[in-house]
């Protein structure tokens, strides 16, 4: 009877592991093809290296190689990979943990952070025009607020003169009045955050759980594994 739950552990690991890392695959996949065919890096410039693409490179890596980890050590039952797997996932939830409360202890900090850093770019990107609504090159901001149907950080007025056909529907972007949309992209991204907070915390937990179960599968198949007098086979 133990023996059939511990083949059902070790099977039920090496499914999950598989499927972690199917999906570390697509989301490595996705960050390179967001690398070669988006612009969007300097919005704000103090962390123009952790844009939305690279970021998802980065943690298609992790999945990948942990998962990969994990499977291997699991269908070969070898302790070795096994307790690298459980020491990886333990600091990885540390990790998320550590910027879990940093991010709630340091909201007002963050908040004035990223304020100054995106006036700085918007102000890069207005500087760099040559004037004129058509002769705009402002391709960060011009995603930003088309997506959210937003202008500026917070109003109209961060553009001063300069304002792109970005600002308004295409509709309502005529050359004699343009109407512009009111709302601050600055604003708009902090009520969208708010309103996906339950979803992101949810998900946090949800990953934390998996991690959690991750390592306690692991261990059980290491502990079994060492009093088996396995070893470190491959």
């Amino acid at each position: 009877m133990a023996q059939n739950c511990l083949k059902c552990l070790k099977y039920t690991m090496c499914m999950v592991n598989f499927l972690c890392f199917m999906c570390g695959t697509a989301v490595f996949g996705f960050g390179v093809f967001l690398m070669l065919n988006t612009k969007v890096s300097a919005l704000i410039p103090t962390l123009s290296s952790l844009n939305l693409a690279n970021t998802l490179f980065i943690t298609g890596i992790i999945i990948t190689c942990v998962s990969f980890l994990g499977f291997l050590g699991a269908l070969k039952e070898n302790r070795c990979l096994l307790i690298t797997f459980f020491i990886l996932l333990f600091i990885l939830m540390l990790v998320e943990l550590t910027l879990a409360c940093l991010l709630l202890v340091y909201e007002k900090e963050i908040d004035r952070f990223l304020d100054k850093d995106l006036k700085e770019s918007l102000a890069k990107s207005r500087d760099s025009t040559k004037g004129g609504n058509s002769t705009m090159n402002t391709d960060d901001w011009d995603i930003i607020q088309i997506t959210f149907q937003c202008c500026g950080i917070h109003n109209t007025s961060d553009w001063k003169t300069k304002v792109p056909n970005s600002c308004c529907h295409e509709s309502q972007c005529a050359p004699e009045k343009p109407v512009y949309w009111k709302a601050g992209c600055y604003n708009k991204l902090k009520v969208w955050f708010e309103e996906n907070f339950l979803v992101t915390g949810v998900g946090v937990i949800v990953l934390c759980i998996i991690e959690v179960l991750g390592m306690c599968f692991s261990m059980t198949l290491f502990c079994h594994i060492s009093r088996s007098g396995l070893g470190y086979k491959l």
